[in-house]
């Protein structure tokens, strides 16, 4: 009878669409990885970032999580795609449950930096993006 209302094709659907789910938040998550680490993203706990002036704040940016590192780059790809230069103000907390888990809750303040022409990365790491892709040429047209 199990077989006949289809269950097991279901649940394989089910995990099938789980890992795809996974894959996706693991290549942005690598993402914002790579451009916290190589610098072009600071994180800082001041409510400035020095030789920087803030030009507009885009709001509180947070993420929770049983790892940290989820909490954190999650919290950062939120801000990075509200368009954001940096994270102000940075804090974070640590849950700790009677059963010995660890639960990260980390939050700051997302902003936007003024626009300075002699800075190559002065402009948002999403404009950064577009405006390289329209300066290499298409390798398709001969």
């Amino acid at each position: 009878m199990f077989f006949l209302l289809g269950g097991n094709d279901k649940r394989a659907r089910k995990s099938e669409k789980q890992k795809q789910k996974q894959m996706r938040m693991s290549d942005s998550s690598a993402r914002v990885r790579n451009v916290f680490l190589t610098g072009r993203f600071p994180v800082v706990t001041t409510h400035q970032v020095e030789g920087r002036r803030i030009a507009k704040v885009l709001g509180l940016v947070c993420c929770r999580g049983y790892d940290s590192d989820e909490a954190f780059f999650g919290m950062a790809g939120r801000a990075m795609n509200k368009g954001a230069q940096a994270i102000v103000g940075y804090s974070e907390n640590v849950a700790f449950h009677p059963d010995g888990s660890k639960y990260f809750s980390c939050f700051g303040t997302a902003v936007m930096f003024e626009y300075d022409p002699t800075d190559p990365d002065a402009l948002p790491l999403m404009l950064q993006q577009r405006f390289r892709e329209r300066e290499q040429p298409n390798s398709d047209m001969i």
